[in-house]
Order: structure tokens, then sequence, then C-alpha cells
């Protein structure tokens, strides 16, 4: 209820805003509002690279978050179902056994493919690896994935870049092109030693910025074998519609033989973004205290504008300017300003975009590769925070001249 009370009132106010914006353009030229601007171009350009530099490092912390999201959730499809134990709030943590998988690939409503209709059911074993990475001598998580051929049919996007496919019933295997750059054992032609296995590295591949370019895949059954894995961590499924999807749904939900939960794909990945929250938190924080920082920014830039111009904006009011039209120039003026700044503010976060970095994921406590992302909505937001920044920032000085009596104003230098 409080927080609905802050919105209404910050609304409000913002609409009390923009009529006296409108209402200060329909009387006083737009001109008169830029020829101030130019009247003090030094301060106004100092202003301008000041907000520019927040709403940078805003940009900043939001394409990072933007970054790591989007490699998360638009790792899943909605069209596929992702089957896992019973209670596993993550694929390391279930375990599926091979009888089960065989009652799976035997419901109907599941799509075929290939030459010999064989249903597109994929079974797949997901463990760590501990590997020593740039920065990292001691070693950080790596998820290493056993995979079908009919993972690579249902993940159409994972495209072999470098080398060769590693061959079934081996201890090869195929990283990701961002994996090769931060880990100086996963280059294409590479061995290193996980465990009492050694491991030949034999292509790279991209996933499309999903999760998966944070991985290693080798061949399922092998990677089993090797690990001493009696079951899968997970099943994936194509469903033929959207009804077969809730048909294969119900039926494994109430087969009591099975004991294991279905959702689709791209929920589960969704669900994964809680072992970020931390990421999300920080940014929140960030974003907060930049915005903040705008707003006084643009208060004290708008403050020092008005101070030697008290009589000129007195002369105004006793011409027959109301406090509205008063109040919207100086807005105008601060609003311009400030967008001004978050234009120089985009400009300078623009280098960062596709900036590749990772993090670790406390869902799977792996590392996640990312890129920093600053698309349009990341764009718009800065420039949005930046006009709003300037309009409310803007308000208060516009509000103090304008209530201060006119034969005051004039007397005052």
């Amino acid at each position: 209820m409080f927080i609905w009370l802050i919105r209404l009132l910050l609304g409000g106010y913002l609409l009390f805003l923009l009529f006296c914006a409108v209402t200060s353009l329909r009387h006083i030229p737009f001109s008169y509002t830029l020829g101030n601007l130019k009247a003090r171009l030094f301060a106004t350009l100092m202003s301008i690279v000041g907000i520019g530099v927040v709403i940078a490092v805003m940009l900043s912390m939001m394409a990072l978050n933007n970054g790591v999201m989007k490699a998360t959730t638009s790792s899943g499809s909605k069209e596929n179902l992702l089957i896992m134990r019973e209670g596993a709030e993550a694929e390391l943590s279930s375990w599926v056994s091979k009888d089960a998988t065989y009652v799976i690939r035997s419901l109907p409503g599941i799509e075929k493919a290939g030459s010999d209709q064989q249903p597109l059911v994929a079974p797949e074993v997901v463990i760590l690896f501990k590997l020593p990475r740039e920065g990292a001598p001691k070693g950080s998580n790596v998820t290493v994935r056993g995979v079908t051929p009919a993972s690579f049919q249902m993940r159409p996007y994972v495209k072999l870049v470098e080398g060769r496919m590693f061959r079934p019933g081996t201890n090869e295997l195929i990283a990701s092109r961002r994996l090769t750059r931060r880990f100086p054992d996963l280059k294409v032609g590479d061995r290193f030693v996980f465990g009492p296995q050694s491991w030949s590295v034999v292509g790279a591949f991209e996933a499309n910025g999903t999760a998966f370019d944070s991985e290693l895949w080798a061949d399922g059954t092998y990677l089993g074998q090797a690990r001493k894995r009696d079951a899968y961590s997970s099943v994936l499924v194509k469903p033929k519609d959207a009804a077969a999807m809730e048909e294969v749904k119900a039926a494994i939900k109430n087969d009591n033989r099975l004991k294991l939960q279905v959702r689709s794909e791209y929920q589960y990945y969704a669900d994964q973004t809680d072992g970020l929250l931390g990421i999300t938190i920080l940014v929140s924080i960030v974003t907060v205290f930049m915005v903040l920082g705008a707003i006084l920014g643009t208060t004290n830039t708008m403050f020092s504008a008005i101070a030697p111009r008290q009589r000129e904006l007195a002369t105004l009011r006793a011409l027959g300017f109301n406090r509205r039209t008063v109040i919207g120039t100086v807005v105008i003026e601060s609003a311009i300003v400030a967008l001004c700044g978050g234009i120089v503010g985009l400009l300078l976060a623009l280098p960062i975009n596709g900036i590749s970095t990772g993090t670790v994921n406390w869902s799977t406590f792996s590392e996640l590769a990312f890129n920093f992302r600053i698309d349009s909505a990341v764009a718009l937001t800065g420039l949005l925070v930046a006009l709003l920044s300037g309009i409310y920032g803007g308000s208060i000085p516009a509000i103090r001249i304008a209530r201060k009596p006119i034969t005051v104003a004039l007397r005052e230098i």
C-alpha cells in the first residue's frame, strides 16, 4: 500500500511538471530555452558530461545483469520438456533411472525424426569438472553435459565452429568457444586430466549466447560410465504440439512408478535465475544510487544556472507569465541537459557491449559465461532515467524561484 502511494504521488507530480512544460512551450519560444543553454555553454557541457558518466555506470551494471539473464533464460525452449527427479532443483541433483527413460520413450505424443522415426528423447548426464581458469588457478567448476544426437536436434542453435565432433564411446569432448578463451586447458587439441580419466578437446561450439555456452559436451554413454553414473541427470523430450505436451506432462505426473517432475525447458532455466539473485540485487542498488546521483547532479546544475537569472525570471512573471510557465521553462532546460547527458552516457557505455566474462550460478555451482548486453531495452531505460532525472531534478529550483515574490527576486542579483 505504501509503495502504491509513493508511485501515485510521484506520478501526479510528474504530470504536474509535464503540464507546466507544455504551458511554457505554448507561451515562450523554444529558442529562448536554447539561448539560455548556449549562454552558459561551458557549464552546460560539464553538466552533460557529469550526468553522462553517472548514466554510463548505471548502463554498465544493467548490461551485466541483462547479459546474465539473457544467457540463462534464453537457454530453454518452450516447445521442449525437461524431466527430472521429483523435488530436484537442478540437473546436478537429479537422478532419472534408465528404466524410467524407456517408459518415457514409449509415451504417445512425442515428436519423431530421422529415417528410422525415433522419438526425440534425449537422456543427458550432467556433472561438474573443476578446472584451472585464468585468474583462478585453483580451479572453477565447469558443467559437463553428456549428450546424444537427439540433444543436437532439439537444440539446433548449437553449432560446431572449430575442430570436429566427438566420437561416441570415447574420451573426446567439445568445448564452448567462450570456455576455450577463459580456461587454458580447453583449447581445441588440448588434453587434460580430471579424476582417473584424461580427456581430449576435439572441437569448439557456439550456442547463440545461451547457458550452453558455459558447458563442455561429451558422449552421454561414455561420460556416465567414466563417472560411474548408472542413471541420467535429466531427459529432454519434444512433444508433437501443445496438446501432446499436456498429455505427456499428465502421463509422467500420474505414473507412480516414475516419481518424476516435468516442466518446460524454458521454465527450468528461468528458475535458475534464482541462483543469480545477488547480481540482480547489486544492479538494483547501484541503479538506485545512480538515479539519485543524476537527480542531485541535475538539481545542483539548475540551482547554479538559475542563481544569476533570478531577475530575468522575475521579469517574465512581471510581464504576465504565471508560475507554471516559469516552472515549465526551467524544467525543459533541465530535461534537455539531462537527456543529452543520457545520450553521452549511452555512447560511453557502448564499448562494453559484447565483452565476454563469467560468474558463478549458485543454483548449479558452476561457471556461467556471458556477454555484457546493451540492447534497445537497456538503452531506452538509460535515456528514460536521464530524462526523468532532469525533470525531477530541475523541478526543485524551478518551484523555488517561481514561489519567490517578484519584488524580492527583482532586487536580487
